[in-house]
């Protein structure tokens, strides 16, 4: 397999917010890689317990080593040129062999537990022994580990487990066999490299720890279990069931040939976990390094969970932010490691509405909007009186929000106290949202012969007075952000793509085809669409170096996959939902597609590309809404049938 092929990333995910991921090469290449990270405060808190696992074969008196690090100077072990093949599913799989050998080795989790199984199996026709060298850390997941004299691991031995912990104070893990001997042997793997680390301008270099090593003669068609967990029930665990139950989980049901719909449906389960604070569910905004955000739960729902027809996970996840809502304002994100929710959001809340309209229309549970409605009524009222952050609707009916230092909307990246797209005013997007949200209030007003209040009908009426004298520009799109009687800018940007594309529009179907055809010819890339036009004097082409240079071209051009639904919706929309035109979608995906399946991570959409030349993923590599989009564009327009 070539270096490109070895750096490729898989991931998967335990549905509390834990993961195990690597590269099919074995080294790990960024600090967030690791066996068992293990979500503590599910899904937050997270830890690497496990980095990986050293493996070498000893085959007629000669070793085999199989694993692979980066050095200094120098890779080694070089254990791919024994990596035969990998497969991404329905377990992560690799294959290793020689002249007169076979290994084949799998990774699982088990659902609903901090718990990481993987299994080796002799597949060939000769016995050999297999060695296991698992490397500890005890490092939150956005840090590097290194060496320190409190780390004793102190473990406690027993015939087929350990019980150990890194410090006095830590956490426990848990590491059983299934057979084998253990022999203690405890030594520091120093000066790792994270070449991921440092194309991001970070600390690139960490340490792992070794207490000892597992030994087994294995013979042919025989196999060895090796399991970590944080939880000590994994000590009464019988391997072997514990190792069926992982199958039965992630094997595909059917035996067929599963098409890209299928797989973004397995891809987006890994998002969908467990908060332990509200028993209830939510979703992981992207992986490796997102907790559940608000505005990323409420749009990539809309495909995940929503569109696939999953009507419990649904409400629960809509009622977990239902609960933490707070002067009329959804929480932008559940802190890691405690701390207070933050609320610095001006369209998350908003999002609630349309995800809110989605749910309905869907599962037609009118009790959901029954029980909700006065919610609703009193986030109306909030954003009238107003809010956090100056946020409050102006006498032209639209909804005005921002202060110095506070970043808001989706283009929220902020470098040193410094507010990159700092759009203080009046949004176009954040408009219509609000727009949206005040006439999906009083459908859901309809729908229960709910009075539909005066107050929300004369704002409706303001806004669409006003709207196009302050909003359409001298081209005849829209400005990017308006203050009432005062500035107005005119950067070309794919927010107003969303007056495409929601439910609600004030837009005649003329200037819906020239908003369309604009955003086609400026922003339009087949892995999603560019922040801003690069005919702008503040358009940055690429995305990468150190966080200043990489937050600076967040949003100035860096190309958005999760763009993509609101883009071809709004095509098949104006166009026509026809064969032909849907056919046309299904060919225009088709490097997005190549990018799921073989660029950076196995079956993942990043979370964002270059602006210039997109091509490889960057910024996240497993980003919810970029799949939910996917997912909700198939399900919508039933491309999946296609």
């Amino acid at each position: 397999m070539g270096r490109g092929d070895v750096e490729r990333e898989w991931l998967i995910t335990d549905g509390l917010g834990g993961y195990a991921s690597g590269t099919v090469g074995g080294a790990n290449t960024r600090r967030h890689h690791g066996l068992l990270v293990a979500a503590l405060e599910p899904p937050t808190d997270r830890m690497v317990f496990v980095a990986k696992i050293e493996e070498r074969l000893l085959v007629d008196g000669s070793y085999k080593d199989l694993s692979f690090n980066h050095y200094p100077s120098v890779d080694y072990p070089k254990g791919t040129q024994y990596l035969w093949d990998f497969k991404p599913k329905p377990l992560p799989k690799w294959e290793f062999c020689g002249p007169q050998w076979q290994l084949e080795k799998q990774i699982g989790m088990v659902q609903g537990s901090n718990t990481v199984v993987v299994r080796y199996a002799n597949m060939g026709t000769s016995p050999y022994t297999l060695e296991l060298h698992p490397l500890y850390t005890y490092v939150d997941y956005q840090s590097n580990f290194h060496q320190q004299p409190w780390f004793d691991f102190y473990t406690e031995f027993s015939a087929d487990h350990l019980k150990t912990y890194a410090h006095y104070g830590a956490s426990p893990v848990f590491t059983k066999w299934s057979s084998g001997d253990y022999t203690e042997n405890r030594a520091w793997y120093r000066n790792i490299q994270l070449p991921k680390e440092k194309d991001r301008g970070l600390d690139s270099d960490c340490d792992y720890y070794r207490i000892g090593y597992l030994a087994k003669e294995l013979n042919p068609n025989e196999s060895i279990l090796l399991a970590f967990s944080t939880d000590e029930s994994l000590l009464r665990e019988n391997l072997g069931r514990l190792w069926s139950q992982v199958e039965h989980e992630l094997e595909p049901k059917a035996e067929t040939d599963p098409s890209f719909f299928d797989d973004l449906i397995r891809s987006g389960d890994q998002f969908l976990v467990v908060r332990q604070s509200t028993q209830s569910e939510s979703i992981i905004a992207g992986y490796h390094w997102f907790t559940d955000w608000g505005r990323d739960t409420m749009i990539s729902m809309r495909g995940l969970t929503i569109a696939t027809g999953r009507q419990s996970v649904s409400d629960s996840i809509l009622r977990t932010f239902f609960k933490s809502i707070d002067q009329g304002m959804l929480p932008d994100r559940f802190p890691d490691s405690g701390g207070n929710v933050e609320y610095n959001t001006i369209d998350a809340t908003l999002w609630l509405f349309v995800a809110s309209y989605d749910y309905y229309k869907k599962f037609k549970d009118l009790l959901f909007v029954k029980d909700h409605l006065e919610i609703f009524r009193d986030i109306l009222d909030w954003h009238i009186k107003g809010t956090r952050y100056n946020i409050h609707v102006t006498p032209e009916g639209f909804l005005y929000g921002g202060q110095e230092g506070e970043q808001l909307t989706w283009m929220d990246a902020r470098v040193d106290g410094q507010v990159v797209t700092p759009r203080i005013g009046c949004p176009v997007e954040v408009n219509a949202l609000w727009y949206n949200a005040l006439k999906i209030y009083e459908f859901f007003c309809r729908e229960l012969q709910a009075e539909f209040e005066r107050t929300y009908l004369d704002i409706l009426h303001a806004f669409e007075l006003h709207f196009h004298d302050h909003f359409v520009n001298e081209e005849g799109t829209l400005y990017d952000v308006i203050v009432p009687k005062g500035d107005k800018d005119n950067s070309f940007r794919p927010n107003q793509l969303f007056w495409l594309s929601l439910p609600f529009t004030l837009l005649d179907k003329d200037r819906q085809l020239l908003i369309f055809e604009k955003t086609q010819e400026r922003l339009y890339t087949p892995y999603g669409l560019r922040s801003l036009a690069p005919n702008d004097p503040k358009f940055i082409g690429s995305y990468q170096g150190n966080q200043w240079s990489r937050d600076h071209a967040y949003h100035q051009g860096t190309v958005w996959p999760f763009l993509l639904y609101d883009y071809y919706h709004a095509f098949l929309t104006l166009y026509g939902d026809t064969t032909a035109n849907r056919l046309k979608v299904i060919s225009a995906l088709s490097e997005l597609r190549t990018h799921f399946y073989g660029d950076g991570g196995l079956h993942c959409i990043s979370e964002v590309f270059d602006g210039m030349h997109p091509v490889e993923g960057k910024g996240c590599i497993h980003q919810a809404w970029s799949v939910g989009a996917i997912i909700k564009l198939y399900h919508d327009h039933g491309l999946h049938g296609k």
